[in-house]
């Protein structure tokens, strides 16, 4: 599979890729996550207190979640794809994003389970989603373990470490190690625990499995939020000599994932703004609203000045 990568000379310095760990693409899916499992956090203490169903804030957590799953998903795609170019560098970053992407959509499913179990539909979508994330996360962890217990170049592709001969791991690699091989536990056990979680019945436990679990992803989120900050050339200093400063240059492609954050906000305001209120779309003047002749007129006027009366269809 990786016959074609050289593996014999090592460079000097490597290109960015902004695409993966660019300023844009990095602050997409540390806001998302982020908003995500405060508005997880919210819902539960909601919940805990027997106040309002937050409604609006249910649907946002939604949309942003389903965002970030598909986001990381194919982030993860593009980086085992691009194995025989990509440097180790960048493979973690985008290996950190994905525990983004877990920690995520784990928290929904704990701030939201009700939901889920109401829908079969939505029940076996999210789990398809999720395991699909974890094999993809479980494969780049690998990869990031076996690149740190042979020691591989930071400038050689992440493909070379099948073909290296390993020189064996250096001396203070072992928190490095100990550390990957937890993080893959971690996502193991959450992905079993998060299907228990959302087929068992009887839940006698549900409030503290809820806090319990949303305050893990916390602490997952946040520890991989700080080390992709630190880590990468647009927040921090990169660990690897790169021949540019492009991750940290700012373009369409940059503003594009926090452009494309507005919709879940869109769709907030919309449910907000009572979407269910609105009648029919039928012609206001071609159907009666009662029997007596009574034209129908939707139109919702400006509360500060307007009138429910078109000013173009007046007559004079």
């Amino acid at each position: 599979m990786f016959e074609n990568v050289n593996c014999t000379v090592v460079p000097t310095a490597v290109s960015t890729d902004a695409g993966v760990a660019g300023a844009g693409v990095l602050l997409s899916f540390i806001i998302t996550a982020g908003l995500s499992l405060l508005m997880s956090a919210i819902i539960v203490l909601h919940e805990i207190r027997r106040k309002s169903e937050a409604k609006v804030i249910r649907k946002l957590l939604l949309s942003l979640s389903d965002q970030q799953v598909i986001t990381g998903l194919g982030i993860q795609c593009i980086g085992l794809a691009k194995m025989g170019t990509m440097v180790p560098y960048h493979f973690f970053i985008v290996w950190m994003l994905s525990l983004l992407s877990t920690a995520t959509h784990i928290g929904t499913l704990l701030a939201l389970v009700n939901d889920f179990k109401r829908d079969w539909v939505l029940r076996w979508l999210r789990q398809f989603f999720m395991f699909v994330n974890l094999v993809l996360s479980c494969i780049s962890g690998i990869f990031v373990l076996m690149s740190v217990m042979r020691d591989l170049k930071p400038t050689l592709p992440i493909a070379c470490v099948w073909q290296v001969t390993g020189t064996g791991a250096p001396s203070n690699a072992g928190v490095s190690i100990a550390g990957t091989i937890a993080v893959i536990a971690i996502n193991c056990i959450f992905f079993i625990l998060a299907v228990w979680y959302l087929h068992v019945k009887e839940r006698p436990w549900l409030k503290t499995i809820q806090v319990v679990g949303i305050v893990l992803l916390i602490a997952m989120g946040i520890g991989a939020a700080v080390r992709v900050m630190l880590l990468s050339q647009a927040f921090g200093t990169a660990s690897v000599p790169l021949t540019d400063t492009g991750e940290k240059d700012w373009s369409f492609g940059q503003l594009l994932p926090l452009l494309l954050l507005l919709l879940p906000l869109v769709s907030a305001v919309e449910i907000l703004r009572g979407e269910m209120k609105v009648p029919s779309p039928v012609m206001d003047d071609s159907a009666p609203l009662l029997i007596g002749g009574s034209k129908r007129n939707s139109f919702e006027p400006n509360p500060f000045w307007g009138t429910q009366m078109s000013r173009f269809n007046s007559k004079s």
